[in-house]
């Protein structure tokens, strides 16, 4: 892992987070280091040593033009981490300096990494961007989602002014990257862009090794049963863009459906795949 690195002034507000994971006995030990308001509570073993839990914690829960969220996790061989948030994260309005969340995750062989913290809410005026960069060993898993709320309907903030850049990687395997602008009305309302849909989300089922035919076939088939009955109002698929990286993408009007959406074959998924039955962090009922 690198070295914290100060922010320099006027640059906004910078956190970082360093997460190391380690498989020891049978446990998941975890080790942290921080820098500004983004911390880690207590680890938490909700099924048992194996499997770490930790609920990552930002107090004044959103971001402005020029603050920036760096993340850096590094899973050793044989652990196994489940992250997660326990509210949105908030983009707000900026005066031209874009917020910034950046995820690095390095996952060693027999590793097991599920990050899945809830939705990114993007404010009228924001310039924002949300990168996740995962590396996979030879033998390495994970589960990994992004949901997206563009503006607050409720509020009248339908997103039509600023921009929100996504960025998830695989390193050589996968890259998806796109940048919504609430201006492009081709892009918010054609059919074949977002069709008027204000919420997303994206579901990543990844190995470092690619999944022999049949276990992948078999993953497909789970997910897309799931997602022949959607939540009400949303519109889901499910792919396998190469032999180790399967993604389920989900729309919708509103948030909460696509996250049910997602839930379910997450749920799915990491009992197939894993043979662990689903444990949802406590926060998401909260």
């Amino acid at each position: 892992m690198h070295e914290l690195v100060h922010p320099q002034a006027g640059a906004g507000w910078a956190s970082r987070l360093q997460l190391r994971y380690m498989h020891e006995q049978g446990r998941t030990r975890a080790w942290h280091l921080h820098e500004g308001a983004l911390r880690v509570l207590a680890a938490l073993y909700p099924e048992g040593d194996a499997v770490c839990h930790h609920v990552l914690v930002h107090p004044p829960a959103g971001m402005a033009g020029g603050d920036s969220v760096r993340m850096e996790l590094e899973l050793q061989p044989g652990a196994h981490a489940l992250l997660t948030t326990p509210g949105a994260t908030r983009f707000y309005r900026s005066l031209g300096g874009t917020a910034s969340q950046t995820l690095h995750a390095r996952v060693a062989e027999g590793a097991r990494l599920e990050w899945l913290p809830l939705e990114s809410l993007a404010y009228e005026d924001c310039i924002a961007e949300n990168r996740a960069v995962f590396e996979l060993a030879p033998g390495a898993e994970m589960l990994a989602w992004d949901m997206l709320a563009l503006g607050r309907p409720a509020a009248g903030d339908l997103f039509g002014r600023g921009s929100f850049t996504q960025h998830l990687e695989i390193p050589g395997v996968w890259l998806e990257r796109g940048r919504i602008d609430g201006a492009d009305r081709l892009l918010r309302e054609a059919p074949g862009g977002l069709d008027g849909q204000a919420a997303l989300g994206t579901l990543v089922l990844a190995a470092g090794t690619p999944l022999v035919a049949a276990r992948r076939e078999a993953l497909l088939e789970t997910a897309r049963a799931l997602v022949e009955s959607p939540p009400e109002g949303v519109r889901a698929g499910v792919t396998s863009p190469q032999p180790g990286v399967l993604v389920l993408r989900a729309m919708a009007q509103r948030i909460e459906p696509v996250a049910q959406c997602l839930r379910t074959v997450w749920a799915a998924w990491r009992t197939q795949a894993w043979g662990l039955p689903a444990c949802a962090p406590r926060v998401w009922n909260t």
